[in-house]
């Protein structure tokens, strides 16, 4: 049996730590970081699930780990500790694939956080403690955590609409949703004592998410039901483009190893050469 609080703090520490090993090294930060084209045409889904782990500095690591941590002993005392795991990691996977499926005519659009994430922890807090007292900075006081939960919806929704900054307003709407829906699954009793307030912030959100794919001119950004006049490349022609770029790489090294034979090669070179010929 699992100690209740352990789990929360292993998920901590290895942010911490695989952030830390991103921020120094950037080949491993572009190998495991969300990526539309590495995941939809490379098929490398394990991005889905590593991008999590990855933060873009010590702000942005510190702000979602000290927000899991207000948040996670209390649900994982309800919950126990295998369940939290569940949560947290249907709660990652579930934002990240709404981000995928918004985002999926933007190859080369990026994100890395636990954001979705932490998400799902704080929704699942609120279906299951929907009077719990949630303070908001620079505020003097605190407001319950189902309006807490309602105006981070609209916030999400406006921000997902506008893109007026660089939050992945995506994979913290669908993470929140998703770790609302697990709670309730993992606890049913909750649906029951609070359905009241967790209707009120669960609607909203499922309701946008219908529009994205009924009414997709209602969002800002091109998706995959909709298209601007800007001009994106479907996955196919990203993939064949893909395809050709690295037929021309591994065209020119071979052409240079014809020429000047293989010890011509930079370290790197051989690497890329080894990769291409992989991958073929």
């Amino acid at each position: 049996m699992i100690n209740t609080g352990v789990v929360g703090f292993i998920i901590i520490a290895a942010n911490v730590l695989l952030s830390y090993k991103g921020f120094n090294d950037r080949t491993f930060y572009d190998k495991y970081k969300f990526e539309v084209d590495k995941i939809l045409i490379n098929k490398e889904y394990y991005r889905l699930f590593t991008s999590s782990f990855l933060h873009v500095d010590w702000q942005h690591l510190i702000f979602n780990m000290l927000s899991l941590y207000f948040f996670f002993e209390l649900v994982e005392l309800q919950l126990g500790s295998v369940n939290f795991l569940i949560l947290y990691s249907a709660s990652l996977v579930g934002g990240d694939l709404l981000a995928l499926f918004i985002h999926r005519n933007h190859g080369d659009y990026s994100a890395v956080g636990a954001s979705g994430a932490v998400c799902g922890i704080i929704f699942a807090a609120i279906a299951l403690f929907p009077g719990l007292g949630i303070g908001i900075f620079l505020l003097p006081f605190s407001i319950p955590s189902w309006l807490y939960g309602i105006l981070y919806v609209a916030f999400t929704i406006y921000g997902i609409k506008s893109k007026r900054d660089n939050i992945g307003h995506e994979a913290h709407l669908g993470g929140a949703l998703i770790g609302m829906l697990v709670a309730i699954v993992l606890f049913p009793a909750c649906l029951r004592e609070n359905y009241i307030p967790i209707i009120i912030v669960f609607v909203p959100s499922v309701l946008f998410i219908y529009f994205i794919i009924t009414k997709p001119h209602m969002l800002l950004i091109d998706n995959n039901f909709f298209k601007s006049q800007k001009k994106y490349f479907s996955i196919e022609d990203r993939y064949n483009e893909e395809k050709r770029n690295r037929q021309l790489e591994l065209d020119r090294l071979l052409d240079k190893i014809s020429q000047k034979g293989i010890n011509s090669l930079s370290k790197k070179e051989k690497q890329k050469l080894e990769e291409l010929s992989n991958k073929r």
